[in-house]
């Protein structure tokens, strides 16, 4: 490996190589761990940043694998120091982990600055969790490699393989529907989420995973391995001695973190019919980088085919996408198929085709072949009108085809609690052709935006075997969930955006194949709504870090970061004087 033989200038140098003052203090602390002299002689410092909590759930295994990415270290010659950051799990945390994503980002950054490590490992599990690392490890721009938790086993209830998350929204259409009773409703519960792990469909966490093996910053087949399965802790062990020769060939997030490596990101998120979250991800942690992403880069997976058959935009899981051969395969699809950029670097140090190239697939049922896919066409589509002048995102794959060019009258919730209050009511005027409106849900509004774009349909409709309507809003929806729903309308409606302005019985034209989502009426009426919106806007003041929330983060097409923290600002630090 290079940087063999010759002494190394570490970071954590100017923290433990002096025989100064400072040099004695920074060790004598360090010391009362029990660590030896030697270990400060040009060892290097792994910081491994652990995401471990206990009310983060799919997170709470971190601990033991903190430990074999330490071994894997310690065998690579260097000194592991485990250090904690704020946990944002999406399944506790109210109102959404998205409101804290950025707060996370922040932690880790200034974590990784402030300290003397010379690179980090990243534990990441939860699917805000993978963004918010990422993003504060890119500020800094030391050698960085990613370690995700893992997927949960495949759920099983009652004899049949159900989804995390997936089941949920499944299960309680049909409890509102009539078709189960409450017990048969609760009795899923176990069975949905019975081993340590993320979610086991193709949601947001098992995206945000496919797409940090795509980017290249973790080793090949960290996306699929099961939580429990023994390989998950042997790819920890050779992260933990693969940073180590990382910081000693100066590897920076910078040199893998590359617009082809991007747009390689957004490629393999069509053909493995990924989570709509990845594309406000994605967009900020190429803001931290210093990466021009931009909606429009998302028109590089319109032809993509989905060759990944998982839920909810299939059949399988993520266990079986393992055993088929996990997200090697999809890379050596389609880089042979001339779509991605195969000799973008990765952080073993080889090239995503050396990484991909002698990949099998075990399974064509479960990893399709290019030719024979789930979907032809089966990436995110921006959509774009003036309904959403700076766009809106849909996933075709989880659609239903039938209502991807659509024209209906808008039913329209102003909140989420309107929502709750208005779609039990039996007397609603809405039909199956309605468009339902959501308002007031986006990065301002809720505030954080929630995942709640994929509303419930009303029981009325449901008892009547309807499955799925348009729907439409500046919110998010999990990537574990279903259905032809248009979402991350930007501007906001908090913000005055056009969505503010819709009225119930406004008809909205939504064309997913020509990018398009229009509001039907003359644009003079609706500057005048406008108008009249920012007129009656309120200075909402709310303190602490909601109100900062509110103040300084961008919009979704701009990857909801906040505007003060977009770049890269290194790993540079004032000397501490004692």
């Amino acid at each position: 490996m290079s940087g063999e033989g010759k002494k190394l200038k570490l970071r954590s140098a100017s923290w433990f190589g002096s025989n100064d003052k400072n040099g004695f203090m920074y060790r004598s602390w360090m010391k009362n761990q029990g660590i030896p002299d030697h270990h400060f002689d040009n060892k290097p410092i792994i910081g491994i940043c652990n995401t471990w909590s206990e009310l983060t759930p799919c997170n709470g295994h971190l601990r033991e694998l903190a430990e074999k990415v330490k071994n894997g270290v310690r065998e690579a010659g260097g000194i592991p120091v485990e250090f904690p950051v704020f946990s944002n799990g999406e399944s506790n945390l109210r109102p959404s982990a998205m409101l804290t994503r950025n707060l996370a980002a922040m932690d880790t950054e200034e974590a990784i600055r402030g300290n003397p490590i010379d690179g980090v490992v990243l534990l990441v599990g939860c699917d805000k969790t993978t963004p918010a690392l990422l993003m504060g490890a890119a500020s800094c721009n030391l050698p960085t490699i990613v370690v995700t938790g893992g997927p949960m086993l495949n759920g099983k209830h009652q004899g049949q393989d159900v989804g995390s998350g997936t089941l949920v929204w499944q299960t309680h259409e049909d409890f509102k529907a009539g078709n189960i009773t409450l017990d048969e409703f609760l009795s899923a519960e176990s069975s949905m989420s019975r081993s340590t792990g993320t979610c086991n469909t193709m949601g947001t966490a098992s995206t945000m995973a496919c797409i940090v093996e795509s980017l290249g910053v973790s080793l090949p087949q960290n996306a699929a391995i099961p939580a429990p399965d023994s390989r998950r802790r042997v790819l920890a062990h050779m992260s933990g001695m693969r940073i180590v020769e990382m910081v000693r060939e100066d590897l920076k997030l910078s040199k893998i973190l590359s617009k082809d490596a991007f747009i390689n990101a957004i490629k393999t998120v069509a053909a493995i019919g990924g989570s709509t979250n990845a594309v406000i991800h994605l967009k900020a942690i190429a803001g931290r980088v210093g990466v021009s992403l931009s909606l429009e880069d998302w028109r590089h997976g319109y032809d993509i085919p989905t060759i990944v058959n998982l839920q909810p935009s299939g059949q399988y899981l993520m266990e079986d996408f393992y055993y088929a051969g996990g997200l090697p395969v999809v890379l050596r699809t389609l880089t042979e198929n001339n779509q991605l950029a195969g000799d973008a670097m990765t952080v073993n140090g080889h090239t995503i085709w050396d990484n991909v190239k002698a990949a099998k697939c075990f399974n064509n049922a479960v990893i399709k072949p290019f030719q024979t896919p789930i979907f032809a066409n089966g990436g995110i589509r921006i959509l774009r009108g003036n309904l959403a002048p700076r766009g809106a995102v849909i996933k075709p794959s989880a659609a239903s085809t039938h209502l991807l060019k659509h024209r209906g009258k808008a039913v329209v919730f102003e909140s989420f609690d309107h929502y709750k209050q208005r779609i039990n009511d039996p007397d609603l005027d809405i039909s199956a052709s309605s468009v339902m409106v959501l308002k007031n849900c986006g990065p301002k509004g809720y505030p954080g935006m929630a995942e709640v774009g994929n509303m419930g349909l009303p029981p009325k409709l449901l008892k009547q075997g309807v499955t799925d309507m348009v729907r439409i809003s500046d919110a998010r929806m999990s990537g574990t969930a279903f259905g032809t729903v248009v979402l991350h309308v930007a501007p906001e409606a908090m913000d005055c955006g056009p969505l503010a302005a819709v009225r119930d019985g406004d008809y909205i034209e939504l064309d997913a194949f020509a990018g398009t989502l229009r509001l039907d009426i003359n644009e003079d009426e609706l500057a005048r709504r406008i108008e009249h919106l920012e007129s009656q806007q309120l200075n909402v003041r709310s303190g602490g870090y909601l109100e900062l929330f509110r103040e300084r983060v961008l919009q979704a097409d701009e990857g909801c970061d906040f505007d003060f923290l977009v770049g890269c600002r290194g790993a540079e630090v004032p000397p501490h004087s004692h």
